[in-house]
This record gives C-alpha cells, sequence and structure tokens, in this order.
C-alpha cells in the first residue's frame, strides 16, 4: 500500500532483514552515544600528538633543563640551541637529501615494475598460483632472514655505501607492497573494458597503459606514498649498507648524536622533528588520493 509510514514498512520486515540494516556506525552510535565518542577520539589523539609534543619541548630546552629536569614543558625559557646543534654537528640536510634521492627514486621503479608485472599476474594469471604466494612471503618475511645475502650481492657488484645500490635494495624491498597493493585495484576493473580495446586493436601494452593505469592512478598515488614512506623508514638496510655521510639516510645518521657523555636528547628531538616534516607534507599533499586509493581497491563498484 503506498500510504504505507516508513515505521510500518520497518515493522513487516523480519527481523534478520532489520538486523542486518543496521550499521556499524549506528551500533557505536548507539552504545558509545556522543559522550564516548569524543572520548575515544581524544585518547586516539593524544597518542598520536603525545609523542610529537613531547621532541617539541625537549628540543627547545636547555640540554641541562633535559637531563635534570623532569617537566614536559620549559621550565627555563625555550631556547634553539639543540636545533641549531642537530644542524652544525651532524650533516642532517645531507642525509635528508639522501633519504629523499632514495625515497623518490626506489618508489618509482618499484611502481614502474610492479604495474605490469600486477597485471600479468592478475589478468594471464602468470605464474600460477605460485608466484603470486611467492611475493607475499617475501613481503612477510624478516628482512633480517636477507641481510648477508643483500649485502654480499651489494658488495659484489661493487655499490656499497653508494645511493644507488640502496636505491635498487629499497626497490627491491617495495616490490612485493607494490605488487600486493595494485593487485587490489586491478582487479576491480571489468574485464570487458580490455577486451573492448583488444577488439579495437590495441595490444596488451596500450591496453595497460591507456585503460588500465588511468583507471588506478589513485592506486597508484597511495602505493607511492606507501612506498617513500616505508623507505624513507628503513634503518635495517642502510645500516649495513653504508658506512660515509655521502650515502647515509636519515635514520642512521639520527643515531649519529651520540656524543661523549651520552645521547644528545635535544639535538635527537630537533632532527627527529625536522626528519617527519617531509613525510608529514608528502601525506598532506596527496591526503585525497591516499583515502581514494585505499578505500577504492577493496570495493568493487
Amino acid at each position: 500500500m503506498k500510504g504505507k509510514s516508513e515505521g510500518q514498512e520497518c515493522r513487516e520486515l523480519p527481523p534478520v532483514t532489520v538486523a542486518r540494516n543496521i550499521s556499524g556506525s549506528a551500533i557505536a552510535r548507539v552504545v558509545l552515544g556522543r559522550p564516548g565518542r569524543i572520548f575515544l577520539l581524544v585518547l586516539f589523539m593524544a597518542m598520536i600528538l603525545i609523542p610529537i609534543i613531547y621532541m617539541i619541548t625537549t628540543s627547545l630546552k636547555e640540554p641541562i633543563q633535559i637531563r635534570l629536569s623532569g617537566s614536559l614543558f620549559p621550565t627555563g625559557g625555550v631556547t634553539l640551541v639543540n636545533w641549531l646543534k642537530a644542524f652544525r654537528n651532524v650533516p642532517l640536510v645531507r642525509y635528508l637529501i639522501n633519504s629523499m634521492i632514495v625515497g623518490v627514486c626506489s618508489t618509482f621503479l618499484a611502481i614502474l615494475l610492479a604495474v605490469p608485472a600486477t597485471y600479468s599476474i592478475v589478468r594471464f594469471k602468470t605464474g600460477g598460483g605460485f608466484l603470486p604466494a611467492w611475493i607475499l612471503g617475501t613481503y612477510v618475511m624478516p628482512p633480517i632472514v636477507v641481510t648477508i645475502p643483500i649485502f654480499g650481492m651489494v658488495k659484489l657488484v661493487g655499490l656499497q655505501d653508494s645511493l644507488f645500490g640502496m636505491l635498487l635494495v629499497h626497490t627491491m624491498m617495495n616490490m612485493p607492497i607494490a605488487v600486493w597493493l595494485i593487485d587490489s585495484y586491478i582487479r576491480v576493473i571489468p574485464s570487458e573494458l580490455e577486451r573492448a580495446a583488444w577488439i579495437d586493436g590495441y595490444s596488451k601494452w596500450e591496453t595497460l597503459l591507456r585503460i588500465v593505469v588511468p583507471l588506478i592512478r589513485p592506486g597508484i598515488v597511495a602505493t607511492g606514498v606507501i612506498c617513500t614512506i616505508l623507505s624513507w623508514n628503513d634503518f635495517l638496510f642502510a645500516l649495513i649498507l653504508t658506512y660515509s655521510s655521502r650515502s647515509m639516510t636519515f635514520p642512521v645518521g639520527v643515531s649519529r648524536y651520540v656524543g661523549e657523555h651520552g645521547l644528545q636528547f635535544g639535538e635527537m628531538s630537533a632532527a627527529a622533528l625536522a626528519g617527519i616534516v617531509p613525510i608529514y607534507i608528502l601525506v598532506f599533499l596527496f591526503s585525497r588520493n591516499l583515502v581514494e586509493g585505499l578505500t577504492r581497491g577493496g570495493v568493487k563498484g
């Protein structure tokens, strides 16, 4: 009957159907309420911001105050001496530039190889079931397991203590995660689009470049951001493959703030803040593409 209200229609539905129509967010609103949701949001933000606030305040304290005072905020006035020493005592700018070069170039190479490789695996079943399983296995394998073989191979070709050697290792390191992420984006593309392109005379490479790549562009951007972050944060491979300032990346460079009397906490905090700024800027610039790419890859539409 057309005159039925919405409440009457809901009462006529079976209880199981009504329960299925209740979303998870609606349940959260009922169970937690507005104060509960605000409390969880504040708790989540505190867990993220408190370490950053601690680093900011530590970098603005006098060195003697850092060791003797347990207060969170500076009690003897704000000083920039730790920031000046952080850039003067250690070639921090060089480390940041090295990390940018390795991160951007390795991400570019990883995506350049991962896109056609993933397309071949998904659409043409290259490697059968073994190749995807092997790629996923290399991703979940602890990196420490392959450090000695990688060091031996890099030394064999004479690329130790060089940015090019680090670039190649980071490309290899990011390949599994890049293939794994791009796989979900390619699978949601209807295969009819590619068949239509083949009927129009497109080759497989032209179909990939003109049809598939534009459709998965948000996923490529999201994968690039994630691979750049992983490369930027890598410490293990940078530690065993680099020895001098000309090739050291930022994570290893921060460990250089060790003096005769122990760790220089103020300088290390200032350096750490300088190191997270480029990543924060990267995520801010591509936040829309990152969210869109991570959500579109998991929804078939």
